[in-house]
């Protein structure tokens, strides 16, 4: 069977680090690079933590590092309560001795799609301005694109403010490209990922498998739950990002719906709200699939698999 191509575009973040985790060493799967936003934390810190990970599970794909500010937007929204100051508190991680490479992460994609044969799946699981910027600079890269596979945004309720989720209002111009460039989209949303709760028997499940993804995982995920409820008030950490890697190993994990999707950045409360007619209410084209529905053992099972990949 053929690989999938595909660059992860992240802000790491520790459910971005569990999801550079499935992507690296999936049978199914061609990891051509790790590109780095600001998100989570500041573009610093985010890329740090992407060669920490690398290292640590001694994943050998290149880092890009990207940008450190919105497209629009003077700074960067940040999620130091979720993540730490870090943006990956929790794992003592050795002295860093893995480099970025030199060129932007920017450059990185454009070159990469212009040179492929193959089209490539994009899936961003941070703010979009890395893949809206090389789409602005270099239009010819999106009809080589297969698909957007991202996580953001949400049909219900957001994250950041009652109408709008964390990745989306980050950078809602940068999402705005990205849902008006006509590739086909598929939007993990906090409506499927706040239903993969990492509860501390999935954290004792995982651990058991007694090797270094496991032990990264279970040290991930122990601080990670921690600030979730401390926010949120979940028992157990929503996993969003890693939905993005376990639908392109297995589709059939997420219920989607192809509907009408934008992105609002004209408004003022509801700012970088991602506005889905679920119902064709308005008969417009649709444009993005919207999960709805995750199967949750599966998504699980997926995981596992993922950390067994590396004994």
């Amino acid at each position: 069977m053929e690989k999938q191509k595909l660059i992860l575009d992240c802000d790491p973040g520790h459910d971005d680090a569990v999801a550079i985790m499935m992507a690296a060493k999936n049978p199914a799967l061609d990891l051509l690079g790790i590109t780095v936003v600001a998100g989570n934390q500041t573009i610093e810190k985010t890329t740090i933590n992407a060669l920490n990970v690398t290292q640590y599970l001694n994943i050998d794909v290149p880092v890009y590092s990207g940008c450190g500010q919105p497209m629009v937007r003077e700074r960067p929204i940040i999620a130091a309560d979720i993540h730490g100051k870090t943006g990956l508190d929790g794992p003592n991680f050795k002295p860093l001795e893995r480099k970025k490479c030199s060129r932007h992460a920017v450059n990185f994609i454009i070159d990469t799609v212009m040179d492929s044969d193959d089209d490539i799946t994009i899936v961003t699981t941070g703010p979009m301005t890395n893949l809206a910027m090389a789409m602005r600079m270099q239009p010819l890269i999106i009809p080589k694109i297969k698909q957007v596979v991202f996580m953001g945004g949400s049909y219900q309720n957001g994250n950041v403010t009652p109408a709008a989720e964390f990745n989306i209002i980050a950078d809602a111009e940068a999402a705005y490209v990205v849902f008006t460039s006509k590739r086909p989209l598929v939007m993990v949303g906090l409506d499927v990922t706040r239903q993969a709760l990492c509860y501390p028997k999935i954290i004792e499940r995982m651990a058991k498998n007694d090797n270094e993804a496991a032990s990264l995982f279970s040290s991930l995920m122990e601080f990670f739950c921690k600030t979730q409820k401390e926010v949120f008030g979940w028992e157990g950490g929503p996993l969003h990002d890693p939905i993005t890697i376990a639908y392109l190993i297995d589709p059939t994990v997420l219920k989607t719906k192809y509907v009408n999707a934008t992105v609002d950045i004209k408004g003022v409360e509801s700012y970088g709200r991602t506005n889905c007619d679920m119902f064709n209410y308005n008969h417009w084209e649709p444009n993005c699939n919207v999960s709805y529905e995750l199967d949750i053992e599966k998504f699980w099972n997926i995981v596992e698999s993922s950390i067994q990949q590396y004994s």
